[in-house]
């Protein structure tokens, strides 16, 4: 798959790979060639939509959907039901991106055949092309059991949210010799496994280089620096949905809250107002039923009297 650099700029595609589907081989590709990758969250439909026709490369329906979508404090709360419920929605909504669904916690700590079901319930039920895992060496050999059975699967590593307990916090990971040195296991063990992709989150740029540098399976990195081969962020981030303050390297790129909120404040005050809604904005009884139904209405007055 060539690209067409538009105006002599690496990284941007021709109008017709826009339309060409994504699938784990072409991010391969696109690793080789510098392309950077790009990835977003989305958790519904129409989401979907505007990420898959922006030319977005990867939609991942994250368990992040626990705090963003459904209230949670943290993603261990979130099932596999809500999960797949949401991946189904996505899923219709995508027509290019190759889909991603996250695992929830729990869904594959138990024993390697019921992470095995669920990662198939995903594939099957929820139309998802790749599973994520998070975690490293310790979970190679359930990712090649899971490889196995034609389920691409992707990493995730440094910063996982799901071991958020054992970590003490969402804090950055490999900042000491020995830190970088399981972080350079973790990603070598998930390459030999077959993963499809790594995700790098949380950990510092130079670390993070050397990953990208040393692995063939494309990174993708989140709070890991511009070296990785391409980028995820959180929907609801990049457009101010979130009610707490953004990390570190999170940019924002739209408020959506304030036009959410401003559109909202207006129909009220429409409706309190009587603004809303207009003579044009509402329906009429055709001529002739306005006619009888007046004749009908004046018998009745007539009647009362």
């Amino acid at each position: 798959m060539s690209v067409t650099p538009i105006g002599g700029r690496p990284g941007f595609s021709s109008h017709d790979e826009l339309r060409q589907k994504v699938t784990t081989a072409s991010l391969r590709e696109q690793k080789l060639r510098h392309e950077p990758i790009t990835c977003l969250t989305a958790y519904d439909y129409a989401t979907a939509r505007l990420v898959d026709e922006a030319g977005i490369e990867m939609t991942l329906v994250g368990d992040s959907l626990a705090q963003t979508i459904l209230g949670y404090d943290n993603t261990l709360s979130v099932t596999m039901d809500e999960m797949l419920h949401h991946v189904k929605a996505v899923r219709r909504g995508v027509k290019r991106a190759l889909l991603v669904a996250d695992m929830p916690y729990g869904s594959y700590h138990v024993d390697p055949e019921s992470a095995l079901s669920n990662a198939t319930r995903f594939v099957k039920e929820g139309g998802a092309e790749v599973v994520k895992i998070e975690g490293g060496e310790k979970r190679a050999d359930l990712i090649r059991r899971i490889i196995d059975a034609e389920i691409p699967v992707a990493g995730h590593i440094g910063l996982t949210p799901q071991s958020v307990n054992v970590m003490g916090g969402y804090k950055v990971q490999g900042k000491n010799l020995s830190g970088i040195e399981q972080l350079m296991r973790d990603a070598v063990a998930l390459d030999r496994a077959g993963v499809a992709c790594i995700v790098l989150e949380g950990i510092p740029r130079e670390v993070a280089a050397m990953i990208t540098a040393e692995v063939g399976t494309p990174t993708i990195g989140i709070g890991a620096g511009p070296e990785c081969d391409g980028q995820v962020l959180v929907f609801h981030d990049i457009l101010n949905l979130t009610f707490a303050p953004p990390a570190k390297f999170v940019r924002r790129y739209g408020d959506a809250a304030a036009l959410i909120g401003n559109a909202v404040r207006a129909f009220r005050a429409d409706v309190k107002s009587l603004q809303y809604p207009s003579d044009e904005e509402s329906y009429h009884l055709p001529k002739e039923t306005r006619a009888g139904l007046e004749t009908v209405l004046a018998r009745k007055r007539a009647m009362r009297r």
